[in-house]
């Protein structure tokens, strides 16, 4: 039982230590956008091609890109990114099959726990665009929903990218979720949908701008 809490005790000191060494590094990286999408897909996929094309975008905008850090539309999304003038971050994970992290990150960060991670994903995002993946990209695309619904966090612009990918899913929350009264009709709009590269940054851009407005505005007010 003494070992048992011993280890627990240190548990709670490696969580602490990844969140501030994530705080630390990252509390200085500026406006930044996050891209998922499924580390299974390569070069011979157009999403990798996509990936590659949104990063470039928007790091060439002045956004920093992050992502898990893997390989696939995770590396695509690197490698647009990097040397383009944002910063190219990648949140690495450790898994029971090592992730290989891939070669495209200014700034490269290596978490143990999953929930540590998607705070540094939420914390640090002005957006997420969200490429076909599987379970870990679904997860952080609801987590976005969830906690935008819930008012937790901002509603900043959620992207997926490819309807050919996404409208089954799509058409399952409108004809199960929001039929049976699960979600609001109004849910819906948590969120967009896009098929081009160029689609993605005026979305990102406008909210920047909204952002900036606000600030102004109440810079002037009293209250």
């Amino acid at each position: 039982m003494e070992d048992l809490k011993t280890s627990e005790a240190w548990r709670v000191f490696r969580i602490q230590a990844e969140l501030i060494d994530g705080i630390e590094t990252l509390n200085e990286l500026g406006p930044a956008v996050s891209i998922f999408g499924s580390a299974r897909l390569n070069l011979d996929s157009p999403y990798y091609d996509a990936a590659k094309a949104v990063a470039t975008a928007l790091s060439q905008a002045g956004l920093s890109v992050i992502t898990g850090g893997g390989p696939g539309i995770m590396g695509a999304a690197n490698e647009g990114a990097i040397n383009q003038g944002g910063r190219s971050v990648g949140l690495n994970i450790e898994l029971p099959h090592e992730q290989t992290p891939n070669p495209n990150q200014d700034t490269s960060l290596s978490f143990r726990y999953f929930f540590v991670r998607k705070l540094m994903f939420v914390k640090y995002s002005m957006g997420y665009v969200v490429f076909p993946g599987g379970f870990g990209t679904l997860d952080e695309f609801f987590e976005a929903l969830t906690l935008i619904q819930t008012q937790k966090i901002r509603h900043f612009p959620v992207i997926l990218y490819g309807s050919a990918f996404w409208q089954g899913l799509i058409d399952w929350l409108k004809q199960e979720m929001v039929e049976l009264g699960c979600i609001d009709a109004e849910d819906m709009f948590l969120f967009r949908m896009v098929d081009n590269v160029e689609e993605v940054p005026p979305i990102i851009q406008a909210y920047v701008d909204s952002l900036s407005a606000q600030s102004e505005t109440e810079q002037r007010s009293p209250i």
